[in-house]
């Protein structure tokens, strides 16, 4: 950073620590020297968008990059711009520190610029959706072409390019467009604001892209871990868009890694092996496709239990994938969350979350293959709308994946804070020896006999 810089981009700059300045400051020339030519302005070197194809071009598309470019073209650094149609290292660098350390305000004009080639005031829903579409694809091309997938397997999962489609449309749906159906800066401010999502898949894309490695700020983790799953035998119906959709929607503290407990394409068409696969192994996420291509589930938040009342909690959620993506909260109406019953004459049996019995907003009836979504006009517990193709439908997948640590994993850890002093004998040992005062020693409770 030299003496010509400036006031604009000096306290851009600021916004990073003393070691990372030389990072942001290198990107320019970085581009430059590996960029296939080099052009020249009156004011010396300009970036180009083949510059940025040849950084970014194996992990997102040529549309996309040249939406980044219109992004940096747009920046007014407050200094005489070069001529030719490139832009300057002042442009970038005030380009990547609002990107990677701006707020939703400087974030929006540059969103707006992405979104739109002209140097316009608002962009229309089909403009942002065009640009959403894009940046989703691009996390996800991200995520696959630097090996950040977290033990996933994308040749093994659903359709990523239709699921690109629906997490953009689904965040999308979340602007508040004007009676004009266009959006602004203000509007884009209040979506950025409150959509974290959109910040990660921009930070994401021009941290990986450019190669621009902050020590404190690693690239966002968009994925949650898998555990387990047995790849060689499965084609799940996850893909990479609908875990980055669902994982944010989970409950805080729900950060286990993901495990498969129960696929028809594994397990086979068995209520029984459903429920002996899944009961009292935690929180789980339940994904159905019906025989009409619909694909929804639900999240509960507790292990199914086998008993003829309601179980669970106001974390669960319902939800549906495909014709679109949405997640559908607890209205407070009732406590309905989850049911699990089989076996018994007097109550229904079958698995259930969401409305009353015989009008569940998502039904799996013990005899395997057969389920219902009633929600006329909306299911009561979650407020949601027909889940399924029909209202009455037939299951062509199954799956159930648990999300959170299993009861036995949570027995262990509360077993291993137990006091040093139980832990090992000869450390409290050591202690009386030495004439150490065991201060907690008095006020533990003392332990019940287990006879």
């Amino acid at each position: 950073m030299g003496n010509t810089d400036s006031v604009v981009v000096q306290k851009r700059l600021a916004r990073f620590r003393p070691d990372e300045i030389p990072v942001i400051d290198g990107v320019f020339d970085r581009l430059i020297e590996t960029g296939s030519s080099v052009s020249f302005g009156k004011t010396g070197k300009v970036l180009s968008v083949d510059m940025l194809k040849m950084s970014m071009g194996k992990m997102t598309s040529e549309s996309m990059i040249k939406r980044v470019f219109q992004g940096i073209h747009s920046v007014d650094p407050g200094v005489p711009l070069p001529s030719g149609g490139g832009v300057s290292r002042e442009q970038l660098v005030i380009f990547l520190a609002d990107i990677l350390r701006g707020t939703a305000e400087e974030r929006a004009p540059l969103v707006l610029a992405m979104a739109e080639e002209a140097k316009a005031t608002a962009a229309t829903s089909e403009q942002i959706q065009g640009l959403v579409e894009d940046l989703v694809s691009a996390a996800v091309q991200t995520l696959i072409y630097r090996g950040h997938l977290r033990a996933w397997q994308p040749d093994r999962m659903g359709d990523g390019t239709q699921g690109a489609r629906l997490l953009a449309e689904q965040l999308t749906s979340e602007l508040k467009f004007s009676d004009q159906n266009m959006c602004d800066i203000p509007c884009l401010e209040d979506w950025l604001f409150r959509i974290p999502a959109m910040a990660m898949f921009l930070e994401l894309l021009i941290g990986e892209g450019l190669g621009i490695g902050l020590p404190s700020r690693p690239p966002p983790t968009l994925l949650p871990q898998c555990r387990y799953a047995p790849w060689s035998d499965l084609h799940c119906l996850l893909h990479l868009p609908l875990l980055m959709f669902l994982s944010p929607q989970l409950p805080a503290g729900y950060s286990a890694p993901w495990s498969l407990l129960f696929s028809t394409n594994l397990h086979g068409e068995s209520f029984t092996r459903l429920v002996g696969n899944c009961k009292g192994r935690g929180p789980t996420v339940l994904l159905i496709k019906d025989t009409k291509g619909h694909i929804f589930g639900g999240f509960a938040s507790q292990s199914w239990e086998v008993k003829p009342q309601f179980q669970g909690d106001s974390r669960c959620f319902l939800f549906t994938v495909f014709p679109f993506m949405r997640v559908f909260t607890c209205t407070g109406y009732n406590n309905h969350y989850m049911y699990l019953n089989k076996g018994q004459q007097t109550m229904p049996n079958g698995l259930g979350m969401g409305g009353q019995h015989g009008y569940f907003g998502l039904w799996l009836d013990s005899n395997f293959g057969h389920g219902h979504s009633r929600a006329r006009p909306r299911c009561t517990t979650y407020g949601s709308n027909q889940l399924s193709g029909e209202e009455d439908f037939k299951v062509d997948t199954l799956e159930v994946w648990g999300v959170g640590q299993p009861p036995e994993e949570q027995e262990q850890d509360e077993k291993s804070k137990k006091s040093i002093l139980d832990a090992d004998p000869e450390v409290q040992a050591i202690m009386e020896m030495t004439g150490k005062t065991m201060h907690s020693q008095g006020l533990r409770e003392p332990e019940e006999d287990e006879g």
